[in-house]
């Protein structure tokens, strides 16, 4: 038979084969080496013809299903769906087996196995359900082993068909579309990726292998693009979808990872929350800070050293952060909020509690940190704190007057400090309020705390201008109608003690807020403020004597009248009087308190010489005039006493006020005219601001001396010496005497 010639033509030719190759007897060592190179000749053959039997089966089979649905007698079923797309699959499969069969491997164009090739070809929609699992089940380093061989044979085929024809588009298009399903699953797999890489710092505590994995397949792609790069700059050949850039867009995704976690931890708006920025800025601060330690001692591991993760992550948290304080800066912020910004900003983000962090040295140096925000931003927000910041001060002050002014007019007393010294509220509110503003402005830094300090004495040198204004009006409002307010005079003395207050509060602001070298910068605002606040408290003592003094009239009136000579108890009670006032005026802080003592004794005195100079009595005999003067030392005995007790522990002494009276009252006593001139004489000399006119008011209460007496004493005395007490105080030059009226002239 025919099979059996084959045979024996076949043996016939392998012995003339093998007797060609062992024609000598060295060549019988190699008979192992030639055995191997026949097999593998064999089952290239066998591949060869196998690889055709499989062409011809599925060039038949497809011819065949192409023919059943072409018969298929069924319209419906000819447009249905399914059957359009079963056929074009068909017809695909059969325009790539005619392209792999009678182009690439008929011209050995192609270098790998054609049955490796063509098994591949066939079972493509089968590995792609596969990988596609694998992705599903995120068994992603096997998905992504599987994409790349898919892939390697496509860039290879259409490598291939480049080679052969590279101007035949419509075959690489072929091929394109086939293999179609594949950029999906790359993209699918990328997704998977990019969700991993979103949640990296969550996942590098929980799943580190899995980002590990992650960056693999990255660095796998990364590999590949360097390849198919190279490969373009020799052959002018890319495959479609690359170069990936899986790298760059890894860092992307974090980048924008990074800047998505900072925006999104505003949880509050002003409205809802007061504290809203600052609540903003500390979620900021415990976010990057914990990030940022686990990117150093945990994420660090899981990349490439040449990824510098760390630092690259450094500088995405600082830029994000950058841009979102440049967004707050630009914000209509409230003073409070500029000020919490500026501090975070400036101090916090470089402090221990943050980047300064001991954890994360030495990667992360401060000093080499950019600023979050420019100078010039810095600088306009200060601006706008410092514009904002003087109105606040300038309306919290008018509202801390406002309430003070509220309580003078009430019906109860005033509240008293330890020591029982009546106070209001009001320095303590406003001392209150400069040293909060200042400790907020002491956090930013120095120099906007000197600022600050300075706009606060500033404005409270305004204010104590309408502080006096305010207590004069008081003053006033109250005279119209001496029952009102009931307190009066207890808040008065709070006013005066509250001077004393703001000065202390003054001095003790100045020495913890500002500079020694800045002292003289302030000097002359301190000593205009302590001017006005002793104008504030002589005004307000001033007031109050009033008050006394006017309750002491009716009783000064009595003095030197007939009712007086007859025994009237006006001195009696003009001292209890003065000492029931001065059982609250005990309630003034030193040294007001002291001023107030001499100065009611110093009047007390003047209006008793001025009660003497009206010439409202004028003794008839010596009798009268012994009873006078001695009733007049006695009374100037019982002030002597009052005021004494009154100045107890002040180390004042007033007894030379009460010796005026005394000396007058050894005027008017004097029983011998002829020795009236040495006696007004020895007064003139000690109390040299005596005026004529005074001189002859009393020589008229005495009663005694003639016009022409009077003239010759008043003469004289202009010629003679004056021996004052260094330490008198003129008290004559207060006092006028009235002069006669014409209607008594006529009389």
């Amino acid at each position: 038979s025919t099979m059996e010639e084959t045979d024996r033509e076949a043996v016939a030719t392998a012995v003339q084969r093998v007797a060609g190759m062992l024609q000598r007897p060295d060549q019988l060592d190699k008979v192992e080496q030639y055995r191997r190179r026949e097999a593998r000749k064999k089952a290239s053959v066998e591949a060869r013809l196998k690889v055709q039997s499989l062409i011809n089966l599925s060039v038949r089979g497809c011819q065949v299903m192409l023919r059943i649905l072409n018969l298929a007698g069924n319209e419906e079923l000819r447009k249905n769906h399914l059957h359009i797309m079963f056929r074009e699959r068909l017809l695909t499969i059969f325009e790539y087996i005619k392209i792999i069969t009678f182009k690439l491997f008929q011209k050995n164009y192609y270098s790998c196995s054609p049955a490796c090739f063509l098994v591949l070809l066939l079972s493509f929609p089968e590995i792609v359900r596969e990988t596609h699992d694998l992705i599903e089940r995120g068994e992603l380093l096997q998905a992504h082993r599987k994409l790349m061989d898919l892939e390697c044979s496509r860039d290879n085929l259409m490598y291939e068909q480049y080679r052969m024809d590279s101007k035949n588009t419509h075959d690489m298009n072929l091929i394109h579309t086939y293999f179609g399903d594949m950029q999906k699953l790359s993209e699918e797999l990328a997704k998977q990726l990019w969700m991993v890489v979103q949640r990296s710092l969550v996942t590098v505590r929980r799943d580190p292998t899995l980002l590990v994995s992650v960056v693999r397949i990255i660095e796998r792609e990364e590999k590949i693009d360097r390849r198919m790069l190279d490969r373009k700059k020799q052959t002018g050949f890319i495959p479609p979808g690359r170069p990936k850039k899986w790298k760059e867009k890894m860092f992307n995704i974090l980048e924008r990872t990074v800047s998505t976690r900072i925006e999104g931890t505003q949880a509050d708006t002003r409205e809802s929350d007061k504290m809203w920025l600052v609540r903003h800025l500390e979620i900021i601060r415990k976010y990057v800070l914990d990030d940022l330690l686990v990117a150093k001692t945990l994420l660090d591991q899981c990349f490439p050293p040449h990824y510098d993760i760390f630092n690259k992550l450094l500088n995405m948290y600082h830029q994000a952060l950058s841009t979102r304080m440049q967004e707050l800066a630009a914000e209509d912020l409230e003073a409070n909020e500029i000020v919490s910004l500026l501090t975070w900003v400036l101090n916090t983000y470089k402090s221990t509690e943050m980047m300064g962090n001991s954890e994360l040295s030495p990667e992360v140096d401060v000093n080499s940190l950019n600023p979050l925000i420019s100078q010039v931003v810095v600088d306009q927000l200060l601006s706008k704190y410092m514009s904002t910041l003087t109105s606040n001060i300038i309306g919290w002050l008018r509202k801390a007057l406002e309430t003070d002014k509220k309580d003078w007019i009430k019906e109860t007393e005033p509240e008293a400090d330890q020591d029982g010294y009546y106070q209001t509220t009001l320095p303590a509110i406003v001392f209150q309020m400069f040293e909060q503003n200042l400790q907020v402005a002491a956090q930013i830094n120095e120099d906007l705390k000197t600022k600050v300090l300075l706009l606060c004495l500033q404005q409270m040198n305004s204010f104590l201008t309408r502080y006096k204004d305010e207590a004069q009006l008081y003053k006033e409002e109250h005279l119209k109608n001496r029952q009102y307010p009931q307190c009066y005079v207890q808040y008065m003395i709070a006013v005066i003690n509250n001077c004393q207050t703001f000065k202390e509060s003054i001095i003790s602001l100045k020495r913890k807020y500002l500079k020694i070298e800045m002292e003289d910068t302030l000097s002359s605002s301190h000593a205009s403020m302590d001017a006005t606040l002793d104008i504030i408290a002589k005004e307000g003592c001033s007031s109050l004597l009033d008050e006394v003094f006017m309750d002491l009239e009716p009783h000064l009136n009595e003095l030197m009248t007939k009712k007086w000579l007859m025994g009237s108890n006006a001195v009696g009670t003009i001292c209890v009087t003065v000492e029931d006032y001065f059982n609250d005026f005990a309630k003034i802080k030193k040294p007001y308190k002291k001023t107030m003592t001499v100065e009611a004794h110093r009047r007390v005195v003047v209006e008793y010489i001025r009660a003497i100079m009206l010439k409202r009595i004028s003794f008839k005999n010596a009798e009268e005039r012994k009873e006078g003067a001695e009733r007049m030392i006695k009374e100037a005995e019982q002030f002597r006493f009052l005021f004494k007790k009154l100045a107890a522990g002040s180390g004042e002494d007033t007894e030379g006020l009460c010796d005026i009276i005394e000396a007058i009252a050894e005027v008017i006593k004097l029983t011998d005219p002829s020795l009236l001139y040495l006696e007004v004489s020895t007064l003139v000399s000690k109390y040299p601001d005596i005026r004529d006119d005074h001189i002859a008011a009393l020589l008229t209460v005495r009663g005694d001396a003639s016009r022409d007496m009077k003239q010759t004493i008043i003469e004289t005395l202009d010629q003679g010496p004056s021996q004052p007490n260094p330490n008198y105080v003129p008290i004559f030059k207060e006092i006028t005497v009235p002069t006669l009226t014409v209607p008594k002239l006529l009389k």
